[in-house]
């Protein structure tokens, strides 16, 4: 009887662990969506905006003219990406520690990203020595940063270690578009500076919904 009791308890588990998994995929994926739709929508109602020069940052800035619009879908972005981290530290409870460390580092930056970027909101010029604005770039950019490399640098070592391949790859493929992003930047033609910046902020929006695709296949037996 005991036994029993035992195997049922673990297929009403599993039962709950693939439907975690598949919200996971959908919000991930959801997620991902809004972030495009302030991107496209601000873009194209923001008076004079150049996205191919212009940070995408830009269309939330504090001064911006498309703010609120923008701001209703960055919004829910934040919910999706932040609930989709969430059900991802569940899911990986009991995978092995260095991965599972991985998520949880990434699952911290996105807390830091959503909450840091919407109490210290620049305005369209950068930097202007305000506690604001110092807030924004040297406390919450440099700890998003720092978070963003760790998690990727973690997620793909754990999960080479865990012979998850594909997962290892898509986060090394992150991180380079990080890195490309945040290099280029600075180093190319002011003329293609938001599509070099972009490489940065949907490096970390794309891999968000690539876990969460990824571990819905994985409890579903589907991903190698």
């Amino acid at each position: 009887m005991e036994k029993l009791m035992e195997n049922d308890s673990d297929i009403k588990y599993e039962g709950l662990i693939r439907r975690i998994g598949l919200w996971t995929m959908i919000l991930g994926i959801t997620s991902a969506v809004f972030y495009l739709l302030h991107d496209v929508i601000g873009a194209m109602n923001y008076p004079g905006y150049n996205w191919m020069e212009q940070a995408v940052s830009d269309l939330t800035a504090e001064d911006s003219p498309v703010r609120e619009i923008a701001g209703i879908f960055t919004g829910l972005y934040g919910k999706c990406s932040i609930i989709t981290c969430v059900l991802l530290c569940i899911m990986v409870k009991y995978i092995s520690k260095p991965l599972r460390v991985g998520i949880y580092l990434f699952a911290i930056m996105h807390a830091i990203s959503n909450i840091g970027y919407g109490l210290f909101p620049l305005t369209s010029e950068g930097y202007d020595g305000t506690f604001q604005s110092f807030m924004h770039v040297y406390v919450i950019t440099i700890g998003v940063v720092l978070f963003s490399i760790a998690s990727l640098v973690v997620i793909a070592v754990g999960s080479f270690k865990d012979k998850r391949k594909k997962l290892g790859i898509m986060a090394l493929v992150a991180l380079g578009c990080m890195f490309f992003g945040a290099v280029g930047s600075g180093a190319l033609p002011k003329s293609v500076f938001g599509i070099v910046e972009r490489f940065s902020t949907y490096s970390a929006v794309i891999f968000t919904a690539v876990l969460g695709v990824y571990w819905h296949l994985e409890f579903n037996g589907e991903a190698k």
